[in-house]
Formats: structure tokens, C-alpha cells, sequence
């Protein structure tokens, strides 16, 4: 991936990753975007390859987001955003949409997330505080539903707190469900054995990690190497 102007230092911006995570969907995908940050992967999709974008709101063929001029104010995802719509694109019933989710119909999902468990629990939908606003939406469908869950998020908090934790704290959306991590600092496989890094960013290193996160991680050098290649 070529360097940017908005590169911050050791870490990617919110684009880069975006795009890296768009780098890694395979051709011939169906797929979901969640609302916030994943929103961002469908501007990056490699050109050479066919990605089926499903919309919670009932939709398959999304393209990437509209810009001046390609704004219909009926076109929107599922987070509000004005998006475009691919050659072939369809639309259906909400029902429809989330039959399509809960039945095992898309190969991948994509969702932010306040907290992620090393072993792969997500939580995504509410803080907790008895202040904050819960929005669940389709996320535990997406959660249980999708044959394969990425998350994509910063990987500490504006206070410099790790959201990869051993146990998530926070109203947990779904259980064991997440299989691979992307952030600004590292690309991490979870499961049952844990959280594996599979890529650094910039000069990070995987003690700078552990520091961060409190967790025991694995580095898997065979996966890096390709990564790096």
C-alpha cells in the first residue's frame, strides 16, 4: 500500500485502513458494510474484482459513496450516507434484508466496534453508561449471520485505552464471532487460542502491542512474511 500524505507516523489513518482491509475481500464476495468506519471500505475495492455490497435497508450492487453531483437523496446505506448504486443492482423488502443476514447469505460483514475480546467477542451496540444511546441495528444478525466478521477500528481509545481486551466489559453483541481485527496499529486473527498479529504498522512492534492490550500475542511469521511480500 502506498504511503499517503495522511500518514500519521507509526499509525494508519481511518482511510488506510479501509483500505488495507478492502485489499484483503476476496472476488465474487457478498458482503455488508456496518454503519461509521466500515462505511469507508466501499471506496477502496480493488476494481479487478466483483464485491456484492448488501444493505441492511435492502439493497445489493451498493457502490461507493456518492459525491456532488451523483447525490439521490432516496440512495442511501444503511448509516444515512448518500451511496451509489452498481450496474445490476437490486432492491428488496427490509424483511427480505435481514433473511439474507440471519440465513447465512453473505460471505462477510464488516462492523465497528467500542470493545473486541481476544478470543473474538464483539461488542458493538451500547457503552453501557447510563448516559449512552444504544443502536443495535442489525448488528447481532450481521454478528451470527455472516460466514466470516471482520472489525475494523482504532485500536485505543482518545484516552490511550486498548479496545482489544481478555473480556469485553461493555454489552457484549455477539460471542466468539469476530475472525479477523484491523487497526491502525496491527491486523490481528482472534479465536480460541487468542489474538494473533498477522501484520505490523509502520515500525510498531509486537512488544509495543502487548504493552498496549495487557495480552499475551501470538505473532504468526509465516502470514507476515506474505503480508509483507
Amino acid at each position: 500500500m502506498s504511503d499517503s500524505p495522511e500518514q500519521q507516523g507509526d499509525s494508519w489513518t481511518r482511510a488506510q485502513i479501509a483500505e488495507r482491509l478492502a485489499a484483503d475481500i476476496p472476488d465474487g464476495a457478498y458482503m455488508n458494510l456496518g454503519i461509521g468506519l466500515p462505511t469507508l471500505v466501499s471506496n477502496y475495492l480493488p476494481r479487478d474484482r466483483e464485491i456484492i455490497l448488501h444493505t441492511e435497508n435492502g439493497m445489493l450492487g451498493m457502490g461507493p459513496e456518492a459525491v456532488a453531483g451523483q447525490i439521490d437523496p432516496d440512495l442511501i446505506n444503511a448509516g444515512k450516507i448518500p451511496v451509489t448504486e452498481l450496474p445490476g443492482a437490486s432492491y428488496f423488502h427490509h424483511g427480505d434484508s435481514f433473511g439474507m443476514m440471519r440465513g447465512g447469505h453473505l460471505d462477510l460483514c464488516v462492523l465497528g466496534a467500542f470493545q473486541v475480546s481476544a478470543n473474538g467477542d464483539l461488542a458493538n451496540w451500547s457503552t453501557g453508561a447510563p448516559d449512552a444511546i444504544p443502536a443495535v441495528g442489525g448488528a447481532m444478525d450481521l454478528a451470527i449471520g455472516a460466514k466470516s466478521v471482520y472489525v475494523m477500528m482504532e485500536l485505543a481509545s482518545k484516552k490511550g485505552v486498548s479496545k482489544l481486551v481478555e473480556a469485553c466489559t461493555y454489552p457484549v453483541t455477539g460471542i466468539g464471532c469476530v475472525d479477523r481485527l484491523y487497526t491502525d496499529r496491527a491486523i490481528f486473527e482472534l479465536g480460541p487460542e487468542g489474538a494473533t498479529v498477522i501484520e505490523l504498522v509502520g515500525s510498531t512492534t509486537i512488544d509495543e502491542l502487548r504493552e498496549l492490550t495487557g495480552l499475551t500475542l501470538g505473532l504468526r511469521l509465516d502470514t507476515l512474511e506474505e503480508s509483507i511480500a
